[in-house]
């Protein structure tokens, strides 16, 4: 079904039949207009805390009995007994137990009858009172649930949406993890939509890519849409690990002993040469993007150097192709949720999304700007469609400078060739401060300093015809602006923000769950240059991802790097730089050889996403003076700390 005809015949309903149900606690005596805003009406000291175990149909573990997955439920009481029935949030997540969520790594706890006391974030603490239940659900392996952590695949995903399924009265719940007695969700419309940061939201995405009935919404924060491009760029290794590592670091006890069959099936099917397999297709959810009922409102960090925004990037172009409504927002940050970056204005758009989305309520957030971009630290635009109208592939193309390694960026075809050598020690970092100054493992392209600003949105590409002198080799393409700014420190350990000590409340609160939260700040840095977008691969997958080739040293080869998503202005009096090299530290695993590379410039390109397309560029350019900048180092963010490998929490 189109999602904007699902999307105006619902609203048309629910909008009727909710204004009739929650008119007496919404709106004043006597008043007719249609309720706007859910209000906390409802008490969140007395709201309804239990625990059920939803049977997935699955038998991951291999024990003889199918499945359960535990989903916590805080909801309000009132409505039950004046018979009315809620909407749902939830977030399924890896992370109750194991590893915390937010940034005080919050976990979940319960009272003696196992009921939750405190359930992570503040979902529940404001959205409770204000007429919606909220569930917790331990995706399977994990905590309270049965079964095994597959990593994306299918027992995730139907563990996520099998409790769907049960709020819609579709599948079978129990009151006890191997008991027999079963429970309706008889207090819920069955209207559900999903949230959560990094794995969480992976599993929205996944969910909402089954179809299934009954998720209206997605809110997918820093979240992957494709496996393997969590753990590959174009078979080029991101991580020196696998999914069967990931799966170790989360599962419980008794999924550990029990799913070691799992786990091998999970590095049998991921292996080190980055060639595209069976398992990789199963955790593929851009592919069924066609299927996605659910509206999406989405949020990434643009310095995500952990789930990186190819993942955003791909999936908004294939939500954009099938017509599903949607909505993003694009920070400066790196893996960090929008609460600790914009609080307020988060929590106020996150609470009209959701009471439009599932209470029907006509509150305008669908015809406000679909993009809001972070221009600089704390400093916010709009965009009223994303990519904006206008906006075209504008294909750039290298050119030789007056020193080797120190070229051009232009309109026009150039003839000649530029040489670099990989340097597994050295990063983009390396590569950027040493933009302007000839050295041996890089080869640079520089604009004349601009006379317009430039805008760059959307996904790019850069297309290499690289000569090898060795069997194998990595590349990576890097997009900078250079020019003095202030950005946020995404390559700290906070990846942009500052941790601060007072707090601030967002709902209610009881003695064992509070809604108050420490306060965060942007934490800044002075640079010289920004690089704002990257793409990675290996060469021997050229011809095919399926299947990586060596190199035949001595010939020429042509491949296609796909650069990550992003919203960029590049400033009047900036350059807008193309880099090409080898292993970006850290970034990417080194190939098994030390190449060198001989680009032929006349068959390598980029295509950049212009707002304004090619005459915004000419514009730009029209009068610059292109002498050379004086090389020079240049100082830019610290190394990215990469140490934890996995869509941290």
């Amino acid at each position: 079904m189109p999602t904007r005809t699902r999307f105006t015949t619902w609203r048309t309903l629910a909008t009727a039949a909710v204004a009739a149900l929650t008119a007496a606690l919404l709106t004043p005596s006597g008043a007719h207009a249609a309720p706007r805003e859910s209000r906390p009406v409802y008490s969140y000291a007395h709201a309804v805390r239990e625990a059920v175990w939803v049977d997935t149909g699955l038998d991951a573990d291999r024990d003889g009995r199918t499945d359960r997955v535990a989903a916590d439920i805080v909801r309000p009481s009132e409505p039950a007994r004046l018979g009315r029935k809620v909407p749902v949030i939830m977030d399924a997540s890896p992370y109750y137990s194991c590893c915390g969520r937010g940034n005080e790594s919050q976990l979940k706890t319960y009272d003696a009858q196992g009921r939750v006391v405190q359930m992570p974030l503040f979902y529940d603490n404001y959205f409770v009172p204000r007429g919606y239940a909220f569930v917790g659900v331990d995706l399977t392996g994990t905590n309270r649930s049965d079964g095994c952590v597959d990593v994306g695949g299918r027992s995730e995903i139907q563990s996520a949406k099998a409790v769907i399924d049960w709020l819609n009265g579709r599948a079978r719940a129990y009151t006890t993890r191997t008991g027999s007695t079963t429970v309706r969700a008889s207090w819920t419309n069955g209207r559900t939509g999903m949230i959560g940061k990094s794995w969480d939201g992976t599993i929205a995405n996944g969910v909402a890519a089954t179809g299934v009935r009954g998720l209206r919404t997605i809110v997918p924060i820093s979240a992957i849409s494709s496996w393997y491009d969590y753990y590959f760029a174009q078979g080029a290794p991101l991580y020196d690990g696998g999914p069967d590592e990931l799966a170790g670091y989360v599962e419980s006890d008794a999924a550990h002993a029990a799913c070691a069959a799992v786990r091998k099936k999970l590095a049998d099917g991921s292996p080190p040469s980055g060639d595209w397999t069976p398992l990789w297709t199963e955790r593929d959810y851009v592919k069924d993007a066609a299927r996605v009922r659910a509206s999406v409102f989405l949020a990434h960090g643009m310095q995500d150097l952990n789930v990186r925004t190819k993942h955003f990037g791909q999936w908004w172009d294939a939500l954009a192709k099938h017509g599903v409504e949607r909505k993003i927002w694009l920070s400066q940050t790196g893996h960090v949720d929008p609460f600790d970056y914009r609080r307020g204005t988060w929590v106020d758009t996150l609470h009209r999304w959701f009471d439009h989305e599932l209470l029907g309520y006509d509150n305008g957030v669908d015809r406000e700007p679909m993009a809001d971009v972070e221009r600089h630290p704390d400093q916010w635009v709009t965009s009223r469609s994303w990519p904006p109208h206008g906006t075209r592939t504008t294909t750039l193309r290298p050119a030789p400078g007056a020193h080797a390694g120190v070229g051009t960026l232009g309109l026009r075809r150039a003839a000649g060739t530029e040489t670099f050598t990989d340097d597994p020690a050295l990063s983009e970092t390396d590569w950027a401060a040493r933009l302007t100054t000839p050295t041996p493992e890089k080869a640079g392209f520089l604009t004349a300093p601009l006379t317009r600003d430039l805008r760059l949105s959307g996904s790019s590409r850069v297309t290499v015809t690289a000569t090898p002198t060795t069997a194998s080799a990595h590349l990576s393409a890097v997009l900078v602006d250079l020019g003095p700014d202030t950005v946020r420190d995404y390559a700290d350990a906070a990846e942009g923000i500052t941790t601060l000590t007072d707090r601030t409340c967002w709902g209610a609160s009881t003695p064992g769950d509070s809604a108050c939260f420490r306060k965060t700040a942007a934490r800044t840095v002075r640079t010289d240059y920004t690089v704002f977008s990257r793409g990675w691969a290996d060469l021997g997958h050229h011809a095919s991802l399926g299947k990586g080739v060596p190199l035949t040293p001595g010939k020429a080869v042509t491949m296609t790097l796909d650069l990550a998503a992003t919203d960029h202005v590049v400033p009047r009096g900036h350059r807008l730089a193309l880099i090409i090299a080898g292993t970006d530290k850290d970034l990417i695993d080194p190939p098994s050889t030390r190449p060198s590379l001989t680009l032929d410039l006349s068959r390598t390109s980029a295509g950049l996403p212009l707002t304004g397309g090619t005459a915004a560029f000419a514009d730009a350019t029209a009068g610059a003076t292109a002498a050379a900048p004086a090389p020079r180092r240049l100082t830019g963010v610290g190394t990215p700390d990469l140490t934890a490998h996995i869509p941290a929490p």
